[in-house]
């Protein structure tokens, strides 16, 4: 069965209703847009049914829509996507659910595959997403005692707090931040030879 609108959505929608917010096509790859706190369901028929048999999670990660593009100020501001493979039919498919930014709370999928465990840590300690029912979930990446979520757009880009080794104490200690702030954007030769005249 090759994957196509048609082979995609109908099933999921006999089966799911009003779950299934979309399912759109970019550069050859479909994404299945999911409600919340229907993506258990749906990744459990997608691993068991036959036709679809995504037996292999390749990958879950976050997405941060602030200030992007012409998205809706309204809509929610996070996602948290799947990224499955089926072994048997070679096919590649993507789960995308939103969330509030006030509520980022989406169920874990560690259940139906275990190589969720990591991924989702990941995507909880870069974006602050929450997987409910997750069985460790705690960072992953960053310091325990690190504040805030660094991939978040709003996360300021020298971040909140520094950590340095202080001698006088003979331990690691963490300070607000002490260094300026730089200019990030790139410049072209010909914007710095307009500005040298």
């Amino acid at each position: 069965m090759a994957l196509n609108q048609q082979t995609i959505e109908e099933p999921l929608r006999a089966q799911f209703g009003d779950a299934i917010v979309g399912v759109e096509e970019y550069l050859g790859q479909w994404t299945v847009e999911v409600a919340p706190q229907s993506l258990q369901k749906v990744c459990l028929f997608l691993r068991d049914n036959a036709d679809f048999a995504f037996d292999q999670l390749i990958d879950v990660c976050g997405v941060d829509y602030l200030e992007y593009y012409d998205y809706p100020a309204d809509a929610p501001r996070f996602a948290s996507v799947y990224h499955l493979l089926s072994l048997r039919h070679n096919h590649r498919l993507r789960l995308r659910a939103r969330v509030l930014e006030d509520r980022p709370v989406v169920p874990t999928v560690v259940d139906i595959w275990a190589a969720a465990t990591w991924f989702e840590r990941e995507a909880f300690d870069m974006y602050g997403l929450i997987y409910e029912g997750h069985p460790d979930l705690r960072r992953i990446l960053t310091d325990y005692g690190f504040a805030g979520h660094p991939f978040r757009k709003d996360f300021p880009l020298e971040g909140h707090v520094e950590m340095r080794y202080d001698p006088d104490r003979q331990r690691v200690v963490y300070q607000p931040v002490t260094i300026e702030e730089r200019n990030l954007v790139p410049r072209t030769h010909w914007q710095e030879a307009e500005e040298d005249g």
